[in-house]
């Protein structure tokens, strides 16, 4: 397995990670059976990085994590995230205040079934708290030995420099793929200045990029895709045509066009880390595989053109779950 340090840290994981997400919500009915089986699959084959966060089930997924990485935990880089609150008694949906950076984490270790977080992330930054603050009491637990490193998500240009002031940033982990580059302008290279390695979630488009989802129809029934404007039925529509370049290289390279995306990423930099999500050993070998794609110039040049940055219609996330977000 290929290793990446993520950018200036000690901390080195897998090239490639796994996001857990899916295993619990959004895509479907959950298979907890299966989903054990693909994370201990993952870990069999050398990934490393495993994402979860408390907000994923409401801490449904990191139980689910904890119970399958028991005695096995040395083999992990365990990543969870914390202030993502969903459906909270007292309505903040993103909470960044620090006793509650202290009793999520808590949280978070029980379900886990562990003593210490590898890479601790604030999940969405809270516009009502001082980043200064929220970093600080995050650096508190590094201190204690409850997490290793901080990461944060989501963050904009001026939060990213302010949390590093406070405490060193391992990680940035922010939605990057063929169909959503809106990194590249100002967020990557401000990581790259700082020494930040960077964590892409979604780096298949949220499957779009298989080429296996072409019409509403190929979506399940309680999918929350249904939600997202890139797969709303115009939409959809109007990206279908986007596939067709990145199926052609699939077919020259003898590869799947899921593996021309991660492949395509993977190129971007030694300091990205994709973690596409899967709760099927199947898909997570077929993804694993992009680690043996070699693009072209010609290809690579082919596929940047046609996911030109803004060649998707529709935005990434609805209207209501666009607030918030650095970019």
């Amino acid at each position: 397995m290929q290793q990446r340090n993520l950018g200036n840290s000690a901390l080195v994981a897998s090239a490639l990670g796994l996001g857990c997400m899916g295993m619990s919500i959004s895509y479907g009915t959950p298979n907890d059976d299966e989903s054990t089986a693909t994370i201990n699959r993952a870990l069999d084959l050398g990934i490393s990085l495993l994402d979860t966060s408390d907000a994923y089930g409401g801490g449904v997924n990191e139980r689910l994590l904890g119970t399958a990485i028991r005695g096995r935990r040395d083999e992990v880089v365990l990543a969870t995230k914390f202030g993502n609150r969903r459906n909270a008694p007292d309505g903040r949906s993103v909470d960044g205040r620090p006793e509650y950076v202290r009793d999520a984490c808590e949280a978070s270790l029980q379900r886990l079934r562990v003593e210490e977080i590898d890479l601790y992330y604030q999940h969405r930054v809270d516009p009502e708290v001082p980043i200064e603050e929220t970093v600080g009491a995050m650096a508190t637990l590094v201190k204690e030995g409850k997490v290793r490193y901080l990461g944060l998500s989501e963050a904009g240009a001026e939060i990213i420099r302010r949390a590093a002031a406070v405490h060193p940033i391992a990680a940035l982990q922010t939605e990057y793929s063929l169909w959503t580059r809106d990194v590249e302008t100002e967020i990557l290279p401000l990581c790259r200045e700082l020494g930040i390695g960077f964590v892409a979630y979604s780096p298949l488009g949220r499957g779009f990029l298989t080429a296996t989802i072409t019409q509403v129809a190929d979506l399940m029934e309680k999918d929350r895709r249904h939600d997202h404007p890139r797969f709303q039925r115009e939409n959809l529509a109007r990206n279908r045509p986007l596939l067709d370049p990145l199926q052609s290289i699939a077919k020259e390279c003898g590869s799947t066009p899921a593996q021309i995306a991660l492949a395509w990423l993977l190129s971007r930099g030694d300091d990205i880390v994709p973690i596409p999500g899967t709760k099927r050993r199947g898909y997570l070998e077929e993804n694993l595989k992009a680690l043996n794609v070699s693009l072209t110039g010609e290809q690579l040049e082919s596929l940047e053109a046609t996911f030109s940055p803004g060649a998707a219609a529709g935005t990434r996330y609805p209207a209501k779950q666009l607030v918030g977000l650095g970019i």
